[in-house]
C-alpha cells in the first residue's frame, strides 16, 4: 500500500504519514472471530509490571488468526482482506468449502477469490501451507512453526519472509530476516510467501499523540531518575552513569550487551544475527 502525506493545517501534520489502504477490501470484522481484549497496561498474569511505559490506548477487540493452519485438504476461498489493530500485518478472511470462516495473515500476491490450501499436496504458491519437507529449497515462507503442530511463531510482522537454504534429515536451515541462520525440524509448517504490507515500516509517526493512541506512554530516562529507582540516577544534573556498560533498572546489561543464555535452544542457531562480542 502506498504511502499517503496529510494536509499540514497544523505543525504535527506536515510531518505524519499513513496508508491509502488500497488492499483491504472489507471495512467491518468477520463477528464470530472477534473475541474481547482488555488492555493490562504491561502487566503479567501475577498482576505485575513486565513491560514498563504501557497504558491507554485506542479500544480494540482481538482477531482470532489461524496460526495453526491444521485444516489439511479443504479448499477456501479469499473472501476478504482486512486491517488488523492488534498487528502490522493485515489479514485475510477465508471462507472454507464446509462453511467454517478463519482468518490468516495476508501474504504479498493474494486477491479475492483465490483459492489456498494447506497440507500434503498443496501448491507451492503464497498462502498456501506445508510441512518443510515439501517446499524447494529458496522459497521465501512465513509463519514458521518451532514445534510441530504447535501454531507459527517466526516471521509473522508485516513484510517478514525467511528463506529456506538447505535440507539434511530432520532438520531444514533457515535463512531468517534478521540474517540468522536457524535449524527447523523439517516437520513443522511453513505458508508459502511474505507477509503483505510492506510499506508499514514507511509510516512516520508525527506527534506524540499518535504514540499515545498505539497504548505507549512516555519513557523516562533513567538518568533523569532517583538512585533508587534506577541505577543510573542521582547526581547533581545529568552525571555520568558511573559504570563500564549501560543497565537495566534491574542491573542487566543493556545497549548491546548479552543477556541470552539458553543452551536448549543454541544448538539450533548456526550463525547468529551479529558477531559475538
Amino acid at each position: 500500500m502506498p504511502v499517503k502525506k496529510y494536509k499540514p493545517y497544523t505543525p504535527s501534520r506536515r510531518t505524519i504519514t499513513g496508508l491509502t489502504h488500497d488492499e483491504i477490501t472489507r471495512t467491518k470484522a468477520e463477528k464470530s472471530l472477534l473475541r474481547p481484549w482488555r488492555q493490562r497496561a504491561g502487566k503479567d498474569n501475577t498482576g505485575r509490571t513486565s513491560i514498563r511505559f504501557r497504558g491507554g490506548g485506542h479500544k480494540r477487540r482481538y482477531r482470532l488468526i489461524d496460526f495453526k493452519r491444521n485444516k489439511d485438504g479443504v479448499p477456501a476461498k479469499v473472501a476478504g482482506i482486512e486491517y488488523d489493530p492488534n498487528r502490522s500485518a493485515l489479514i485475510a478472511l477465508l471462507h472454507y468449502a464446509d462453511g467454517e470462516k478463519r482468518y490468516i495473515l495476508a501474504p504479498v500476491g493474494i486477491k479475492i477469490g483465490d483459492v489456498l490450501m494447506s497440507g500434503p499436496g498443496a501448491d507451492i504458491r503464497p498462502g498456501n501451507c506445508l510441512v518443510l519437507s515439501e517446499i524447494p529449497l529458496g522459497t521465501e515462507v512465513h509463519n514458521i512453526e518451532l514445534t510441530p503442530g504447535k501454531g507459527g511463531q517466526l516471521c509473522r510482522s508485516a513484510a517478514a519472509s525467511a528463506q529456506l537454504m538447505a535440507r539434511e534429515g530432520k532438520l531444514a536451515t533457515l535463512k531468517m530476516p534478521s540474517g540468522e541462520m536457524r535449524l527447523v525440524y523439517v516437520g513443522c509448517k511453513a505458508t508459502i510467501g511474505q507477509v503483505g504490507n510492506a510499506d508499514h515500516s514507511n509510516i512516520q509517526i508525527g506527534k506524540a499523540g499518535r504514540v499515545r493512541w498505539l497504548g505507549r506512554r512516555p519513557h523516562v530516562l533513567g538518568l533523569s531518575m532517583t538512585p533508587r529507582d534506577h541505577p543510573h540516577g542521582g547526581g547533581e544534573g545529568h552525571s555520568p552513569i558511573g559504570r563500564k556498560s549501560p543497565v537495566t533498572p534491574w542491573g542487566k546489561p543493556t545497549l548491546g550487551g548479552r543477556t541470552r543464555h539458553n543452551k536448549a535452544t543454541d544448538k539450533y542457531i548456526v550463525r547468529r544475527r551479529r558477531k559475538r562480542r
